[in-house]
């Protein structure tokens, strides 16, 4: 052990890692904080400092919990100092969040000296993160011309991102159509031919001006509308397009157009939407677009086919046409549609409908916003739940419900905005001005963070020049760009994005994950040492602390009492205190090793114990601190009691017990009053080898009622079984059952409901299995339930690699289930094992809604068919996984097997037991079995090809230990970094001194087992080596 003690700076680990900094997601308004002034702070503490006379009474005794600290305000007092203060009358529901983050004792005050540590952590982050988000990656812009366009602008630019390969399509006002190819260079024109009513007969080129243009990708076609009340539809399918189809005639010229199609079912049903110069919006719906958007007679007429709108129903069988009028009272300069809705969203000039959000079907409420001058452009967001409005005025964004008032308001462009284009993944929102200028804004911060002024040919002093309708185009591909437009010219912007996350980084790599049901929130941990909030409801992602703990990976994770604060612990020893309301670092806690943290506790008054590597149990109180850095307390009397590393903890309310677990399977029962052990359930004794414990779990419900007290209370994980223990009954161990379908795999997730009827266990190979858990090894004298297995009432393979953790939460008195995996998904199922969805998926989810569930696990969790194919002809084969774990089914006769079978069961389970000495009389010792096959940095057998290589590896790993590298401080490679490692004989890991002990033992080990599979049984163990 390697105490940090000897250092005289007790924080250097904290002052020379990398900042931590928080970003805010959905469903986060702007806060009332940055419109506080610094006289407004002078009155607020003013207000402060006179509570002391008003709340101090000492002529009257009271009792310590009535006292009322000295300089403290309760929230109505707050409230109303705050807009005496400012002079605004605040919402009342934005001052109660702020109130809310400070007030994390929730005892209904918060104290001068909390405002101000608050205020300043604020304030400090701001700064953090505005130096963070400047860095945008964008390149410098190329500028190219069309000299088609003979001057005239560029209305509308299309990416033809369906037709491999990429192509760009400009639109010019006259009509114009240039393609282009992936690097800009033009390929060749397309014009639009005439009207039919043209006079002139012999002009065949297009006379009108376009108005907008949009791609219909799942038919390769290009529509553009006209303010001849036309519009016209190309086919590009080819690099030679042409026009096919003319529609004339409509009752309006169409200002502005939308397409869309369903990408997963392109050939169902699709619109074709289009707002016109009467504020109506007109919906022609594709019923079959695979074959044809409309009747093609045969005829010998060259040129498009001309159908005249007031004639649409003779193309009834192809297409249903609807009209809703009169949605503003000016023309629509922009429509779109959000299909998780249905909703068409709409904006104008006129300032009593500058935008409006309405349903397809015209069954819900219209949502409208009326802004001074009206909108001459937006961009919408239904993940962000953000809608970004721009013209003559600033830039405003808004919440989708909320039409009121915006939630930002950006200042800075000097003439009007001409369009706007959010960037979900970069977290940024694209403006471009008519005097040339991009402006790039970071939406958590609603910062500024670049200005590029495009520098067109075109561009002169004091003058602007006329621009195109739609300026932006913002193309995802996997060569990100940005492109823009100034009347004939154009410009390319590169958004070179970070690297791609390569499968063995660390980044997105969950290594921990909980639920926190008082602010109905998700919580994962990465291995990039990231922490992210989800909402637990949608599904979508509100905020996330990236390098909470620098670069080292995230090893645990605990709610306090109140489950406003996160505690988070690393791999180098450091533990955090975390405002889960605003992501602030509230406290930093004395490391005591500079080794890995593998168990938080947090029990009453926010008394905080920590484990792990250490092999100490360290006290901290945070419920009464007020400075950021909170020392350590060794009272615990835990020093050499395990004698190897502590892997797992958990804590028992009702009898006030502590459990620990260790690598060699020792596991000790301590008193919290005493804080000194109790008993010891499982011995590590010479002669006798029992598996690591992964994971530890107190049926916290049994424990509190008195007469099932005798019976199993406490679970471990080690290996693959899960082990039943008595602590007050006369014998300790009530069995035990293997719960993977394979061999050799390990139980990394163990949970249970509140109820302690169902346990939920999530496995190496990526199951999840709900077991029926209620009359299972119930009292001291219950031994027949627990000798067979409880019943599987629901299994499922949830994801592709190990999971690491696995929860059952409450939502609305329904159960669901939380997992986690190095496979980079969290996920969360129903009981029954229905996918909810993936958190951080595109779409959301409600709830409380199953329609809005991925019910179909193929998609969510796409299985490899190779390893469907060697999964079900491992289980077609007589191997002990087939007989070890009766998961598939619970009914008596399916374990009933042959003889062979049975014995077969009898050898794997002796090699799997967690005390070989409890599983055989004659085979206890060291000589006749192998030593676990385990290792403290591989505790994933998902690094690995199958046993063979895994032992090759470990063995060569072993003779090649370079000494000079031990005790690298805070880089030791966890359980979780190796299940990532594709072939773990390729990685050179530095072991520490303590585990060369068990080199020889191993050795010998392996030499036993080699015996064991070369003796007179060897056939029946052959399918362990397959």
């Amino acid at each position: 052990m390697d105490t940090l003690k000897r250092h005289k700076d007790l924080w250097k680990v904290y002052k020379e890692e990398i900042p931590s900094s928080t970003e805010h997601f959905a469903g986060r308004s702007v806060r009332l904080l940055e419109s506080l002034q610094p006289s407004h702070l002078r009155s607020l503490m003013e207000s402060f400092l006179r509570q002391r006379s008003v709340t101090s009474k000492p002529n009257r005794r009271v009792r310590a919990c009535e006292r009322v600290p000295a300089n403290s305000m309760s929230f109505d007092e707050f409230f109303s100092s705050l807009k005496e203060a400012t002079g605004q009358d605040y919402q009342r529901s934005d001052v109660e969040e702020l109130f809310n983050e400070m007030d994390i004792s929730c005892d209904g005050r918060v104290e001068w000296q909390t405002f101000h540590n608050f205020m300043f952590q604020h304030y400090k982050h701001v700064i953090n993160s505005m130096h963070d988000c400047k860095s945008v990656p964008i390149s410098q812009p190329l500028i190219h011309h069309c000299t088609y366009n003979k001057q005239e602008p560029i209305v509308r630019i299309l990416a033809l991102s369906q037709s491999p390969p990429m192509r760009y399509v400009s639109v010019s006002k006259r009509g114009t159509l240039i393609v282009w190819n992936s690097h800009l260079n033009k390929i060749k024109p397309l014009e639009m031919c005439a009207d039919p009513f043209n006079k002139r007969q012999h002009r065949r080129r297009f006379q009108g001006w376009s108005t907008d243009a949009v791609y219909m990708g799942n038919v390769h076609k290009i529509a553009v509308s006209t303010l001849s009340r036309g519009i016209h539809f190309f086919d590009v399918s080819t690099t030679f397009g042409f026009e096919q189809v003319h529609l004339f005639g409509l009752s309006h010229a169409a200002t502005a157009l939308c397409y869309w199609y369903d990408t997963e079912a392109p050939g169902e049903k699709c619109v074709l939407m289009w707002g016109d110069e009467k504020g109506s919006v007109n919906l022609l719906w594709f019923l079959q677009p695979f074959k044809g958007l409309f009747e093609m007679p045969f005829t010998d007429q060259t040129g498009p086919l001309q159908i005249f709108m007031p004639d649409i129903c003779a193309h009834s069988a192809l297409i249903s046409y609807q009209h809703i009028p009169k949605i503003h009272s000016e023309p629509i300069n922009k429509i779109l549609y959000e299909p998780h809705d249905e909703l068409i969203i709409t904006s104008s000039e006129s300032p009593a409908s500058s935008v409006v959000i309405i349903d397809v079907n015209q069954k819900s409420e219209k949502y409208i916003w009326r802004i001074q001058k009206g909108v001459k452009c937006f961009d919408f967001s239904f993940s962000l739940g953000l809608l970004v409005t721009a013209g003559v005025g600033p830039v405003r964004l808004w919440n989708r419900y909320v039409t009121c008032r915006p939630t930002a308001v950006l200042h800075s462009h000097h003439t009007s905005v001409l369009d706007v284009v959010i960037h979900q993944a970069l977290g940024k929102i694209f403006s471009y001005s008519k005097d040339a200028v991009l402006k790039i804004w970071d939406i958590p911060s609603q910062q500024c963070v670049k200005t590029i002024h495009l520098k067109f040919p075109n561009i002169q002093a004091g003058v602007s020049p006329e621009q195109g309708s739609f300026p932006l185009l913002l193309n995802l591909t996997a060569n990100p760009v940005l492109l823009v437009t100034c009347r004939e010219y154009l410009a390319v912007l590169s958004l070179t994005e970070s690297k791609k996350t390569d499968y063995n980084d660390k980044s997105g790599l969950y290594t921990c994950a909980l639920y926190n049901p008082h602010l109905e929130q998700v919580i994962t941990a990465c291995a990039d040492s990231t922490l992210t909030v989800w909402d637990v409801k949608t599904g979508i992602k509100k905020m996330e602390v990236r390098n909470a703990h620098g670069k080292e990976e995230v090893s645990c994770m605990a709610l306090d009492v109140h489950q406003r604060r996160l505690i988070s612990a690393a791999t180098n020893g450091t533990i955090k205190v975390w405002n889960l309301l605003n992501g602030l670092n509230l406290h930093k806690l004395e490391t005591v090793s500079n080794t890995e943290v593998t168990g938080i506790i947090c029990h009453h008054d926010n008394q905080l114990l920590a484990t792990g590597w250490s092999r100490l149990i360290t006290q901290y109180s945070i419920e009464f601190s007020k400075d950021i850095y909170v020392k350590a307390d060794l009272s615990w009397k835990s020093g050499h009691q395990h004698r190897e590393d502590i892997l797992a903890m958990d804590y028992c309310l009702g009898l006030g017990l502590l459990a620990t677990g260790s690598y060699d399977g020792e596991i000790i029962i301590w008193t919290l009053v005493l804080q000194k052990p109790l008993t010891r359930l499982q011995r590590s004794q010479q002669g006798k080898v029992h598996l690591p414990v992964h994971r530890l779990l107190f049926l916290q419900k049994r424990a509190q009622q008195s007469h099932l007290r005798s019976g199993a209370v406490l679970l471990s994980s080690q290996a693959g079984s899960v082990c039943w223990w008595s602590i007050c009954g006369p014998r300790h161990k009530h069995g035990q059952f293997y719960v993977p379908d394979e061999f050799n795999k390990r139980v990394m997730g163990l949970s249970t409901d509140q109820e302690n009827s169902l346990l939920v266990t999530g496995d190496s190979t990526g199951s999840i299995k709900v077991w029926d858990i209620s009359d299972y090894a119930l009292s001291a004298g219950d031994v027949e339930s627990a000798k067979e297995l409880p019943p599987l009432l629901h299994s499922w393979r949830g994801h592709e690699r190990a999971i690491v953790s696995s929860e059952v939460l409450v939502y609305e008195s329904q159960l669901f289930v939380l997992s986690a995996s190095v496979d980079r998904r969290a996920c969360l199922w129903t009981c029954e094992g229905a996918c909810v969805g993936c958190f951080g998926q595109e779409q959301q989810w409600d709830l409380s809604n199953p329609d809005t569930y991925q019910t179909s696990r193929d998609r969510t969790c796409p299985i490899k068919e190779e390893k469907k194919e060697r999964t079900e002809d491992s289980q077609s084969r007589a191997s002990p996984e087939r007989f070890i774990c009766w998961g598939e089914s619970s009914g008596e006769g399916d374990r009933r097997q042959t003889e062979l079978a049975l014995n077969l069961q009898t050898g794997y389970t002796a090699l799997q037991s967690p005390d070989f000495a409890d599983t055989s009389d004659c085979h206890s010792s060291l000589e006749k079995f192998p030593l676990p096959k385990y290792n403290k940095f591989l505790s994933g057998d998902q690094a690995c090809g199958d046993l063979e290589i895994k032992m090759a590896a470990w063995q060569r790993r072993r003779r090649n230990i370079n000494s000079e590298g031990l005790y690298r401080f805070g880089n030791e490679f966890t359980p979780f970094r190796a299940m990532e490692i594709p072939e773990i004989s390729e990685i050179d890991v530095p072991v520490k001194t303590w585990k060369l002990k068990t080199r020889q033992s191993s050795s010998r080990g392996t030499e036993v087992s080699s015996r064991i599979f070369s003796s007179k049984g060897a056939g029946d163990y052959q399918t362990l080596e397959d």
